[in-house]
């Protein structure tokens, strides 16, 4: 992409495109695991499915964060835009 205005759009669109996907993952975990199946997480018949449910949450939260951090390092150096080590 020799024009920059066509090289932005593209970069933003990708970046639009992560962040879209990484929420909706994001939510769907927030929502399905702590609202609507906290009881599939049930251990026997101690009622831990909404601790169990939260701390999934957490961590998935976590691992989103690192997975935006290296994809959007590859969408950066992709478009050389990247900082400089």
């Amino acid at each position: 992409m020799s024009d920059p205005k066509q090289a932005r759009e593209a970069y933003w669109k990708k970046n639009r495109s992560l962040i879209t996907t990484l929420l909706l993952i994001w939510a769907v975990v927030s929502f399905g695991l702590a609202i609507l199946f906290p009881m599939t997480f049930n251990i026997g018949k101690l009622p831990a499915g909404f601790w169990w449910a939260q701390q999934g949450s957490m961590f998935v939260f976590v691992i989103l964060i690192f997975v935006y951090a290296w994809r959007m390092d590859k969408i950066d150096r992709e478009y050389d835009v990247h900082e400089e080590e």
